[in-house]
């Protein structure tokens, strides 16, 4: 019986007018979808209208916005975060949404798409490691990223140098599916003590 695919969420961080993040998910979205081991969804934080303001206790009713993606969030084995980089980090939108939830990181694996200006948004990617181990979550080591990505990027929304991309694209799904499986496996055999 073949293993069941992987439930791959690629969330796209920025919520600004004009942002970059959709046409970079939609890249990374169609390279995962070309695997049959992966099943992947797109969440976009700006279509989510998560509230700013968590509540003070921690088991307070959560509002309908932030009820609605928690299941989506819970079922997926993993997650790519698309991200840009601002002020050299990532956007208050992505750290909103990452600190509504926790027991949905949980167990499970993030990789990273980033993009920016000369630093292509890894010091985004940087802090956001930073950030994912305290959820319990595992980073994948590999990431992709567009320095000065309105270079890199043709009328289409396609990589200008589209080799070099998929090959980075492929090593990054190749370790994000190998901790998905790992990390599926060891919550259906056991419940993560976390």
């Amino acid at each position: 019986m073949p293993e069941p695919k992987l439930r791959v969420s690629v969330i796209i961080g920025s919520i600004r007018n004009g942002r970059f993040g959709p046409t970079a998910a939609r890249w990374i979205a169609d390279e995962a979808a070309k695997r049959e081991d992966l099943a992947v969804d797109v969440i976009d934080l700006a279509k989510v209208w998560l509230p700013d303001v968590l509540p003070a206790d921690e088991h307070a009713e959560r509002p309908a916005a932030v009820q609605d993606l928690a299941p989506w969030l819970a079922r997926a084995d993993a997650f790519i975060i698309v991200t840009p980089e601002y002020n050299h980090s990532f956007p208050a939108s992505l750290k909103n949404a990452v600190d509504w939830y926790i027991d949905e990181w949980k167990a499970k694996p993030v990789a990273f798409v980033s993009y920016g200006g000369i630093a292509g948004g890894l010091r985004a990617v940087a802090h956001l490691r930073e950030i994912f181990p305290g959820l319990h979550s595992v980073t994948v080591r590999d990431s992709v990223a567009f320095p000065e990505y309105w270079t890199r990027f043709d009328d289409q929304g396609r990589p200008t140098h589209a080799t070099e991309c998929e090959a980075a694209a492929k090593t990054m799904l190749d370790q994000l599916t190998w901790w998905g499986r790992t990390l599926r496996d060891a919550r259906a055999g056991r419940p993560y003590p976390g």
